[in-house]
C-alpha cells in the first residue's frame, strides 16, 4: 500500500482524528499554520503546551502550542527560560522532571512587551536637540 501513497492518506486521517476532528484541525491550522501529532511533555504556567515526536528530524521534533488565551498574537518570547532550553535541545530533561533549579533571587518570567501598549517608555528630562514645530493657533 505504501507504493500508492495510501499510508500517507491514513496518516492524515490519524492526525485529524488526534487533533479533534476536521473543525478543530482547521482551527489549529489557522492558529499555528501547522498540524502535528506528538507526545505531550508538559505545560508551563502560562498554559503553553510542549510536545515531542522523534519521528521528525532533529530540531523539528519539539514544538510548542501557545495558550489559546493569546489567540494568534504569540511570539517566541512567551516561552519561559526553562522550557526554552528544552525546546532548543540544550537539555533532554524537560522542566516537568523537577531538575530545574529556582533561587530566591530569580524574578518571575515576563514576556517581551515591545510593540505593545505595555512596552516600557522611559521619561526623558533632557531637552531634545530638535523640537517639533507647533503651528500657531487662530485667534
Amino acid at each position: 500500500m505504501a507504493f500508492f501513497g495510501l499510508d500517507r492518506i491514513g496518516k492524515v486521517f490519524r492526525i485529524i482524528k488526534a487533533n479533534g476532528g476536521i473543525r478543530a484541525s482547521l482551527y489549529k491550522i489557522y492558529r499555528t499554520d501547522d498540524l502535528r501529532v506528538g507526545t505531550l511533555v508538559g505545560t508551563d504556567a502560562f498554559g503553553n503546551k510542549y510536545y515531542e515526536d522523534n519521528s521528525y528530524f532533529q530540531g523539528r521534533n519539539r514544538w510548542v502550542e501557545y495558550s489559546p488565551s493569546v489567540g494568534t498574537d504569540y511570539d517566541g518570547s512567551q516561552i519561559p527560560a526553562e522550557w526554552f532550553g528544552w525546546m532548543h535541545h540544550k537539555s533532554d530533561i524537560p522542566p516537568t522532571k523537577g531538575l530545574h533549579s529556582t533561587h530566591a533571587w530569580q524574578m518571575k518570567y515576563v514576556a517581551n512587551m515591545s510593540g505593545t501598549e505595555d512596552a516600557y517608555m522611559p521619561y526623558s528630562t533632557t531637552k531634545p536637540k530638535i523640537e517639533a514645530w507647533i503651528p500657531p493657533k487662530k485667534q
